[in-house]
């Protein structure tokens, strides 16, 4: 889960990208009112931010900064893509917009490396997967990012529909099809629709197999009534199709807003894989200290670092200040242990190893 915390360091690193960096972290809103107090709070973050800069960089130039926090505030298109949170990233030379489908606890950040936890956090049970939308006749396939179904636009010739897949092939059944439905008549048409039936699932594997670019080889998952799920894994041989995880239900006039919120079954099956993946880590060779940790990730010994979010107090708690320099500590280690191609998680403390607050196990 750490790999979008990685490639945005990678990133900057293949940029030429160098430091200080301003990081800031609001939840946002779409409505004129809650544009408005976007902005505000924006502002506010980077006066607070502008002090603690000419207090930790005393010999660099604020302005630049200051210059394209202005331009973003006057751009309207910033704040009419507003998703559930966005991470504004600056340096002297660039502006870095990081869109985040989680709550964030709101704060500034200014450091030689941009903060990290967040963006780690939004990637956390964070799945991209493939998920096709499957009746007798019909399929649409669509694609799962940042908690966000889009629709995957596919070749003109791609099996859409059944009369599509077979064309002059078809055995007589097509037409007694109804998407989605089951059917159950004793017509004696009903062998020529099961062969129909097959045959338009087996064009569609082959598709799926031939045609459909997978270089990260996602998962696919269905989206159908179970007759229909029963059908398609007889004949799938696609070797990225999951049959032990589906939504069972229709999708037969559903829009895709619709089916991206049915989609919560799949999260949570997959959260479920992956905590228990988690749980089994303690037995590997380990710390649980920060300075032992620290010192670890610096020397590149640390494979997987979980955070747990008890150690960020909402709203940087009581003592501001002492937060703020223990997170620049955890962003600080995290940062060490991504450049070293190592794995970062920020859990909620139940899901992480041992249930512990901080656990990083090592390599040697």
């Amino acid at each position: 889960m750490a790999r979008i915390g990685r490639a945005l360091l990678e990133r900057l690193s293949n940029e030429g990208v160098q430091g200080p960096f301003i990081t800031i972290m609001v939840n946002t809103n779409v409505s004129p009112q809650g544009v408005e107090k976007d902005q505000i709070k924006i502002k506010n973050f980077m006066k607070k931010a502008k002090a603690r800069f000419g207090k930790r960089y005393p010999d660099q130039n604020w302005e630049p900064f200051q210059e394209k926090l202005d331009d973003l505030l006057n751009d309207r298109a910033f704040f009419r893509n507003a998703t559930t949170s966005v991470a504004i990233i600056l340096t002297a030379e660039e502006t870095y917009i990081h869109r985040l489908s989680i709550r964030v606890d709101e704060q500034y950040y200014v450091g030689d490396t941009p903060y990290l936890l967040a963006i780690i956090k939004n990637a956390q049970f964070n799945y991209r997967y493939y998920l096709m939308a499957l009746n007798r006749d019909s399929m649409d396939l669509y694609f799962m990012s940042n908690k966000k179904l889009s629709e995957v636009e596919l070749p003109s010739d791609a099996p859409t529909d059944l009369e599509t897949a077979l064309g002059t092939e078809i055995t007589g059944g097509g037409s007694d099809f109804r998407s989605g439905l089951g059917y159950h008549s004793g017509n004696p048409k009903d062998e020529e629709v099961n062969i129909d039936w097959n045959n338009y699932y087996q064009a569609i594997d082959n598709f799926l197999r031939n045609e459909l670019e997978n270089e990260e080889k996602v998962p696919l998952y269905l989206f159908a009534l179970s007759e229909n799920q029963t059908t398609f894994k007889k004949n799938a041989k696609y070797n990225y199709y999951d049959p032990t995880i589906a939504i069972t239900r229709s999708p037969a006039q559903l829009s895709i807003q619709e089916m991206e919120e049915e989609t919560g079954p799949i999260t949570d099956e997959l959260s479920k894989r992956e905590i228990a993946e988690y749980k089994k880590l303690i037995e590997r060779k380990s710390f649980d200290q920060i300075a032992d940790i620290k010192q670890a990730a610096a020397l590149g010994r640390v494979d997987q670092f979980f955070i747990a979010t008890s150690n960020l107090q909402e709203n940087f708690g009581e003592n501001p200040e002492e937060e703020y320099d223990w997170r620049q500590v955890l962003n600080t280690t995290a940062r060490d242990v991504l450049r070293n191609s190592g794995d970062v998680f920020v859990l909620d403390q139940d899901d992480a190893p041992g249930e512990k607050s901080l656990y990083a196990t090592l390599r040697y």
